[in-house]
């Protein structure tokens, strides 16, 4: 096999070891969640080039179910190995006596005859997979031996492991990546979300089917609320700098939204499932040239669209589904050049009875509601923060970490969980993770140098960083007080110092704490008010 030009980023490799791994062990039909703009088209396209040389002449299926995920993915196989032999079968097209990877849509393989002359299949894989427990689905997968022991990976972006049939498919989701994780790594930008707000909207009056609200009814009473009108004022209002995405429910609430926002002056165009195919790529390209500020579409654009320069979704589709909300909002949150976030919009009614998806269900974290003005990020941190405060109130314990069987030195991590080790009151040692990995390199900072790196700087995962961090302390603070954890000042009572400076710090000190519990207390909120102020350091 050739040498792929197109580097896969940490995660995408954590998730490929994570399906060897688990195919190793001797389960065959398994799951990998990443978040919308995670590169799942990447990640599987590395996945076939890895596999190919060990599969013994057998050959790759990828399964999609729409048009343009079966070019995306066949596109993204070749900027992988531009010298695999891809293969497509789809409607007409029917290429794959000599492809290395067949690109095939799931309606097409659902004919016996096409499917049946398809042979030497040696690795499955599924985009989209949480359709996988569909019967022509299920159908596809047991024809090529996902059931007799051929590997099946399948990736989504939204999985709900025992919904749906799904746990009758998947036998384990092997690795997920939280949307938090890529936010803060860089990979996606932030979202701020903003409610829409529409008093005549009544969709109380809007009944329930398979779990989510009625398409139909919805649309009538987002067309008879005026609600549509709403939208096109508050896009022009808070993202008339925005090139944005507007999801409804029907096709005609699709039409009548680009209508809407036309009338303001936006230029918008809606797609929908049944528009031709030429006229849809024709507005698509209209979109991605900047043509066209604003899409409107009915449910097209969930999966397999990429335009990064969008900033804006408008959630006109009111649900009662985290996975299908996660789908709207993932069409916005992938960085482009000049793009610092992504605004979401949820229309509402007044009131209503159901228990709609928002912006925290964006993340499989418990953060709590939603706060005015406040990013996803920032609604985490607040949430992380009230927990540790929580915790802090009931007890105070440091977190102690065993490397050795038991470590005698006093490890401490600050509000936002840098793990650091107080050396004196000038000086600690503290971990900094690389963008982007899952690697960690020790620093120094003191009062007259700031923050050093080491001489050898290197980047080690963390149980090897918190053992090197240990030994550097070990050395630079000997058996100091402020290193040892065993030190016999820490069981006496606070000193009026210490307590005088909680007063002055805003730091609550728990009913029994000891001189030990408020010096870390006092140094956590030190060290993080230091590092606050400073400029990450790779």
């Amino acid at each position: 096999m050739t040498t792929t030009a197109f580097t896969p980023r940490p995660y995408q490799l954590d998730a490929i070891e994570a399906l060897r791994t688990g195919w190793a062990d001797g389960r065959n039909r398994l799951a990998v969640v990443l978040p919308t703009g995670a590169g799942k088209t990447v990640v599987f396209s590395h996945l076939a080039h890895q596999m190919l040389d060990s599969l013994g002449g057998y050959r790759v299926l990828v399964i999609a179910h729409r048009e343009e995920l079966i070019e995306q993915a066949a596109s993204k196989l070749l900027s992988v190995d531009p010298m695999l032999r891809v293969g497509i079968v789809k409607a007409a097209r029917d290429d794959h006596a000599d492809a290395d990877v067949i690109v095939a849509s799931v309606q097409t393989l659902a004919v016996a005859r096409r499917r049946e002359a398809i042979r030497d299949i040696g690795l499955i894989i599924v985009d989209e997979c949480h359709h996988a427990a569909a019967p022509s689905y299920m159908e596809v997968l047991k024809h090529f031996g996902a059931w007799d022991g051929v590997p099946v990976a399948g990736f989504t972006a939204t999985m709900t492991r025992t919904d749906g049939g799904l746990a009758e498919v998947w036998e384990d989701v092997v690795f997920r990546l939280d949307i938090l994780d890529m936010i803060s790594d860089g990979y996606l930008c932030d979202v701020r979300g903003k409610r829409i707000t529409v008093d005549t909207l009544d969709l109380n009056s809007v009944k329930t089917r398979g779990g989510d609200l009625v398409d139909g009814q919805l649309g009538k009473a987002l067309e008879d609320s005026g609600a549509l009108d709403a939208i096109a004022q508050a896009y022009l209002e808070h993202a008339a700098d925005r090139a944005g995405v507007v999801f409804t429910p029907t096709v005609a609430t699709a039409q009548a939204a680009a209508t809407a926002l036309q009338r303001v002056g936006i230029t918008a165009a809606p797609v929908w499932g049944d528009m031709g195919r030429d006229e849809r790529k024709a507005t698509l390209a209209r979109y991605t040239a900047g043509e066209v500020q604003v899409l409107t579409n009915c449910m097209v654009l969930t999966e397999g669209f990429d335009a990064p320069h969008t900033s804006c979704a408008v959630i006109a589709r009111p649900t009662k589904s985290p996975g299908l909300y996660v789908q709207m909002v993932g069409r916005a949150l992938r960085p482009a050049p000049g793009k610092t976030d992504a605004l979401l919009l949820d229309v509402l009614g007044a009131s209503t009875r159901h228990k709609l998806a928002s912006m925290v269900d964006l993340t499989e974290r418990e953060i709590g509601e939603e706060t005015a003005g406040k990013s996803l990020r920032e609604v985490a941190e607040v949430a992380a923060a009230a927990e540790e405060r929580r915790q802090l109130a009931a007890r105070v314990e440091v977190e102690e970490i065993s490397l050795f069987g038991s470590s005698h030195i006093r490890w401490l991590r600050t509000g936002d969980g840098t793990w650091f080790i107080r050396l004196t009151p000038q000086a600690f040692l503290f971990l900094v993770r690389d963008a982007g990995t899952r690697l960690y390199r020790m620093r120094r900072w003191t009062d007259e140098t700031g923050v050093q790196p080491p001489r050898d700087d290197t980047a080690r995962p963390l149980p090897e960083a918190l053992a090197w961090l240990e030994q550097q302390a070990k050395v630079l603070g000997g058996a100091g007080a402020f290193v040892s954890k065993a030190s016999r000042w820490r069981a006496g009572q606070p000193s009026p110092k210490q307590l005088g400076l909680c007063r002055r710090l805003g730091i609550t000190v728990p009913r029994g704490a000891s001189s030990g519990d408020v010096a870390d207390l006092i140094d956590q909120d030190r060290v993080g008010r230091v590092l606050g102020q400073l400029v990450p350091t790779a």
